[in-house]
């Protein structure tokens, strides 16, 4: 498959980013205060522990080896997404930790924890988001997923519980705790940056009035719209459903179309990670209104 240079230059910026992000939640707050990690980090953390080996350059053995083994077993594409976090993720860690103040924020545990997951879901977010991979830990889960069959988020789970595990040895129950906690935080910020300025919300409409309703819709927020057949539950009378899909921002506009047609219409709303399609990934293309001069 050939390879768009052009759009995998625009991914640059975010895994640059990403990567700087993840590296100072990394030196700022994981290592000060102790926590345990997951993924590459983690067992970053316990090599430096065992073995007299600073943490960006365990990094680098690790990204370095996992790098080859990843190109081996998937493809030069695969490796093409990695190569620039497997490169600068450890320079990162690096950098920072030549900058003593960014090692002496605080010794409040918590706060470490919480700034922690934040940075790191931050970073790995951003990478993710742009369809690259920070590399590391990925690999072998993404190895295993495709040669074996293997549920893959049940794999990078198993390998970041093992990984979590190995590290409590060292670690006092505080620190364990917090580092579990830092952990969730970090999956829950990592969601909601893979879904921001995704979510849409989704609307189904039940009312006698649904055509006129639908054609509101279409003309003044020039959104798409869906008629359903439905059988209402009490009477078993046929109704029609308009389901139309809109931005959060046009969700008070909505409520005022309808409820201007129909104050008395059933509205459910939802909320949805993502929609695809025209005007929505992709430029809708505007409708001639009668008397409209394009």
């Amino acid at each position: 498959m050939k390879i768009d240079w052009k759009e995998e230059g625009k991914k640059v910026p975010f895994i640059v980013a990403g990567n700087a992000i993840l590296a100072l939640g990394v030196v700022a707050f994981i290592v000060p205060g102790g926590l345990i990690s997951g993924g590459a980090t983690g067992l970053a953390l316990l090599i430096s522990h065992l073995l007299p080996v600073d943490i960006s350059l365990a990094l680098s053995a690790l990204n370095f080896v996992l790098f080859f083994v990843g190109a081996a077993f998937l493809g030069r594409r695969f490796a093409l997404s990695t190569l620039l976090s497997s490169v600068l993720y450890p320079l990162f860690v690096k950098l920072f930790q030549s900058v003593p103040a960014l090692t002496t924020f605080t010794d409040n545990i918590l706060l470490q924890t919480v700034y922690s997951g934040l940075l790191v879901g931050l970073g790995v977010g951003l990478v993710l988001r742009v369809g690259s991979s920070t590399g590391g830990m990925d690999i072998p889960p993404v190895i295993l997923h495709e040669k074996v069959g293997l549920p893959l988020a049940g794999l990078m789970y198993g390998f970041d519980t093992v990984i979590l595990l190995c590290q409590i040895g060292y670690s006092s129950a505080e620190q364990v705790l917090f580092g579990v906690l830092e952990v969730l935080i970090s999956a829950l910020v990592m969601s909601r940056v893979l879904l921001l300025g995704k979510s849409q919300t989704q609307a189904m409409i039940i009312s006698p009035k649904y055509q006129e309703i639908s054609q509101a819709i279409q003309e003044q927020l020039e959104r798409g719209t869906t008629l359903l057949a439905a059988t209402t539950g009490y009477l078993l009378a046929n109704q029609q459903v308009v389901m139309a899909v809109v931005s959060n921002r046009e969700l008070a506009r909505l409520k005022s179309v309808v409820t201007a047609i129909d104050p008395q219409a059933f509205m459910v709303l939802s909320e949805v990670g993502e929609v695809r399609g025209r005007g929505f990934s992709f430029e809708q293309e505007r409708r001639r209104r009668p008397g409209q001069i394009r």
